[in-house]
C-alpha cells in the first residue's frame, strides 16, 4: 500500500565547514507498509513561509522515534516503517493487530478475531521480546505479552504507526530485544466530532464517537468505542465460546506556546471474551476478562536545548477462567499489575552534530493469585471473597548517551544504554547500537547497523505453574546483538528496498514441552542457549498515480517478501510454543484503485509459511500448513462521510496461527462515518 504524501517546509541540521547551517526543507514523503523513509529532500529558501501554491495539502514531515533524539524519517539513519492516516482508513481491517499483519516484518498470531487475543512479534522474535508504546510511552505489561494491544483508542482515531525492526535496546531500554512498535494518536486541527458504525458476519458491531474543542494554545479531545461479537466457533457443549465485548473510552490533551509543548493522555480499555482453547487444547471453554488503565504526561521545552520530560501510570486487572462461569473445578486466576515511570530526556544541537542523553525508572508490581513470591500482608480481590496471596515488584534503571551527525549525503546515529534491575540484584550492564546510511545520489542510498539489547523475563515466564505449566523463577535474562545491512532505490513512483540481517540471541525464553510423556506433558519455560537468525527482507512500491499520471484507475501497489532462517531446530520429542516458531516465508501484496467518481477499491493478499509444530486434543502431532488469504474493501470517500463494505479472508480459508485455534473463514461487514467541523 502507497502512504500519503507528507511535505512542509521545515529545517534540517547539517554541518558546513564546522558550523551548523539552518535551511528550509520540503520532504516529500512516500511512505510504504514496507519501507519508511522519504524522498530526498528538496531545499527552499530559508525565509519562505509557505509551501508552493500548487501543494493542495500541506502536512508536517514525520518525525520518528527511531533513535533517542527526534529526527525526521528522511534524516534517520535506522529504517522505521510508517503506517499513515491514510493507509489505516483504507485497509480492510478491524483493529490494530489486524492491520500489522500486512508488514512484512512483523509477526501478527491471532487466538481471537477482532484483536480478542493477539501475539505481536517482530522479525521471528516472541510477542514478550518487543516493546509497544502509545503516543512514545512504554505500555508493555510485564505480566505478560498477551494483554499488551489491549489498547484504550479505536483504530479510527490512529495517526500513524511507526515499526521500529531490530534490536533497540539504546532507544527503549529493556523489552525492546527485537523491535517496537509506537502507536501515535491523533488531534483534529478545529473542533469537530465524528460518528462511526459497522457491523457484519458473526453478529459483529463496532460503534463509537469522538469530538474536541481546539483553541489556539489549548486542544482537548474525548472519545468512546464499543465493540462486540457472537464468535465464530462451538465449545464441545454446544454452545458458542469465541464471543467478544469490548468498551474503551480515551481523553488527550495538548497545550503548545512559545516556550514549551504539554502532551497528556488518559484510558480505558475493558473486554470478556471466549477464550475456547486459546491456552490448552484440554480446556474449549475457557473465558477472559480484562481490563486496563493508561495515564500520562509528556512536555517538551523550546530554544536550544530541548528537555522532554514524561511520567506514566498503567493499572491492568486480568481474571482467567479455565472452566467458564464456574470456580468450583478449578479457581480463577486474578492478577493486578501496576507499572510506573519516569522518563527525563533531553538533546540538544551544536557544531558537531545533535546529541541526546537522559535516564528513566521503570517500577513494575503484580499481586496475584499465583504470579510472585508470598506476600507479607495479603491483600483483598475486589468483589471476591479471596486475596491476592503473591507478588513481585522490581524496577528498572538506566541512562543513555546518544550522538546524532547529519549531513548532506551521510547521517550517523550512535549511542549506549546503561541499564541495572532490581530482579535477581543484576548489576549495570552496556548495550551499544550504531546506524549509519549513505546516499549515493540519483536515488540510492545504503544502510547499515549494529546495535543490542535486553529483556527481562515476563512475571508469568517466571511464576506461572499452573494448568499444564511449569514455570522456572531462575530464568537469566535474555540479550540479542544483531547486525543488518541494505540498499534502497526511490524516485519519483518507485520505491524499492533489500536488506540483510543477522540475530545472534543468548538465553532466549520458551515454553517447550516433551511430547513422548504424551498429550498432558507440561510446558516449561527454559532458556535456549543461544538461537541465531539470519533473514532477508525485499519491497517494492509503484506510484501508479506518479508513473501513469493519465489515468486514474490504478493508484499504487506495493510487493513485499521476507524469509527466516534459524539455526536451532526442535529435538525429537520437543515442541515449541513460541522462539522455535516463526514465520519462514511471508508475502503480502496491496493493490488500490480507483474506480469511479469517489468510489475506491482495495485488494490485500497475504502468504505466510510457519515453522513448528502443535498437538490437536486427540494427542496427534501437526506441522503447520502455509496458507494464502484475500481482503477487500470497496469504499465511497468522501470529506464529510465516508461508506464502506469490505471482506476478510474472501476464499473462506481454513488456518491457524496457534495449535487447535482455528481461525474464522470468510467475515463481511459494511459501515460508515460520518465527520462534523464546528
Amino acid at each position: 500500500m502507497t502512504f500519503k504524501h507528507f511535505c512542509r517546509k521545515g529545517y534540517a541540521l547539517f554541518a558546513c565547514h564546522g558550523k551548523v547551517v539552518r535551511i528550509g526543507v520540503l520532504a516529500v514523503s512516500m511512505l510504504t507498509f514496507a519501507n519508511s523513509d522519504c524522498f530526498s529532500a528538496q531545499t527552499e529558501p530559508a525565509d519562505t513561509t509557505q509551501v508552493k501554491t500548487n501543494r493542495e495539502l500541506t502536512l508536517e514531515e514525520v518525525v520518528v522515534t527511531g533513535s533517542r533524539a527526534p529526527m525526521t524519517v528522511s534524516q534517520s539513519a535506522r529504517l522505521v516503517t510508517v503506517l499513515d492516516r491514510g493507509e489505516i482508513a483504507a485497509a480492510p481491517v478491524q483493529s490494530i493487530n489486524d492491520l500489522l499483519k500486512y508488514a512484512v516484518g512483523v509477526d501478527v498470531r491471532q487466538r481471537g478475531a477482532i484483536g480478542a487475543q493477539t501475539d505481536i512479534s517482530i522479525r521471528g522474535g516472541t510477542n514478550e521480546q518487543i516493546t509497544i508504546l502509545l503516543n512514545g510511552i512504554n505500555i508493555c505489561d510485564p505480566q505478560t505479552g498477551h494483554n499488551v494491544f489491549e489498547l484504550p483508542v479505536d483504530i479510527s482515531e490512529i495517526e500513524r504507526i511507526e515499526v521500529l525492526e531490530g534490536p533497540a535496546g539504546r532507544v527503549y531500554g529493556t523489552s525492546s530485544l527485537v523491535g517496537a512498535i509506537n502507536i501515535v494518536t491523533k488531534l483534529a486541527d478545529q473542533s469537530s466530532a465524528d460518528v462511526h458504525m459497522k457491523a457484519g458476519s458473526y453478529g459483529y458491531f463496532t460503534g463509537g464517537t469522538r469530538a474536541n474543542i481546539a483553541t489556539s494554545k489549548w486542544n482537548n479531545q474525548v472519545s468512546g468505542n464499543y465493540t462486540r461479537s457472537d464468535g465464530f466457533s462451538r465449545a464441545s457443549n454446544g454452545h458458542l465460546n469465541a464471543d467478544y465485548e469490548g468498551k474503551k473510552a480515551f481523553y488527550q490533551t495538548k497545550y503548545e506556546d512559545e516556550s514549551v509543548k504539554v502532551n497528556g493522555h488518559a484510558g480505558i480499555a475493558e473486554k470478556n471474551y471466549g477464550s475456547n482453547t486459546f491456552y490448552s487444547a484440554k480446556f474449549d471453554n475457557q473465558f477472559e476478562h480484562l481490563s486496563k488503565f493508561y495515564s500520562a504526561v509528556q512536555a517538551e521545552t523550546k530554544g536550544w536545548f530541548h528537555f522532554l520530560p514524561s511520567i506514566y501510570w498503567n493499572r491492568t486487572h486480568d481474571r482467567f477462567e479455565l472452566i467458564r462461569g464456574s470456580e468450583e473445578k478449578v479457581k480463577y486466576n486474578y492478577h493486578r499489575t501496576d507499572v510506573f515511570g519516569l522518563n527525563l530526556n533531553s538533546y540538544f544541537d551544536w557544531a558537531a552534530g545533535r546529541t541526546a542523553f537522559g535516564g528513566e525508572f521503570r517500577n513494575e508490581d503484580i499481586i496475584s493469585g499465583n504470579l510472585g513470591e508470598p506476600l507479607n500482608h495479603p491483600r483483598h480481590i475486589h468483589g471476591t471473597n479471596r486475596d491476592y496471596t503473591v507478588g513481585l515488584n522490581r524496577s528498572n534503571l538506566s541512562a543513555h548517551l546518544e550522538h546524532n551527525i547529519i549531513l548532506n549525503r551521510f547521517t550517523l546515529s550512535a549511542g549506549i544504554i546503561a541499564v541495572k534491575n532490581t530482579w535477581n540484584e543484576m548489576n549495570f550492564r552496556f548495550y551499544p547500537g550504531a546506524d549509519a546510511s549513505y546516499r549515493l545520489g540519483k536515488g540510492w542510498s545504503i544502510y547499515a547497523s549494529y546495535n543490542t539489547s535486553l529483556r527481562m523475563p515476563s512475571f508469568t515466564e517466571l511464576y506461572y505453574s499452573v494448568g499444564g505449566h511449569m514455570a522456572d523463577k531462575y530464568l537469566k535474562p535474555e540479550e540479542m546483538r544483531a547486525l543488518e545491512g541494505g540498499i534502497k532505490y526511490r524516485v519519483p513512483g518507485i520505491d524499492t528496498r533489500l536488506s540483510v540481517y543477522h540475530h545472534h540471541g543468548k538465553n532466549m525464553i520458551d515454553w517447550i514441552r516433551d511430547t513422548s510423556k504424551g498429550a498432558d506433558a507440561d510446558w516449561q519455560s527454559v532458556n535456549h542457549t543461544r538461537l541465531n537468525a539470519l533473514g532477508v527482507e525485499a519491497s517494492t512500491m509503484l506510484d501508479f498515480t506518479t508513473l501513469l499520471s493519465r489515468q486514474s484507475f490504478l493508484k499504487s501497489l506495493n510487493l513485499a517478501y521476507s524469509y527466516i532462517d534459524q539455526d536451532k531446530d526442535l529435538e525429537p520429542n520437543l515442541q515449541s510454543q513460541y522462539a522455535l516458531q516463526y514465520l519462514r516465508h511471508k508475502f503480502v501484496a496491496n493493490l488500490k484503485l480507483h474506480l469511479y467518481s469517489q468510489l475506491n477499491m482495495a485488494l490485500s493478499y497475504r502468504y505466510q509459511d510457519r515453522v513448528g509444530n502443535y498437538q490437536d486434543v486427540q494427542g496427534t502431532s501437526h506441522e503447520f500448513a502455509p496458507y494464502s488469504l484475500v481482503d477487500a474493501r470497496l469504499s465511497w470517500d468522501s470529506p464529510k462521510f465516508n461508506l464502506y463494505v469490505e471482506a476478510n479472508n474472501l476464499l473462506d480459508k481454513t488456518y491457524y496461527d496457534y495449535g487447535s485455534v482455528p481461525q474464522p473463514g470468510i467475515w463481511i461487514m459494511a459501515g460508515g462515518n460520518i465527520h462534523f467541523n464546528f
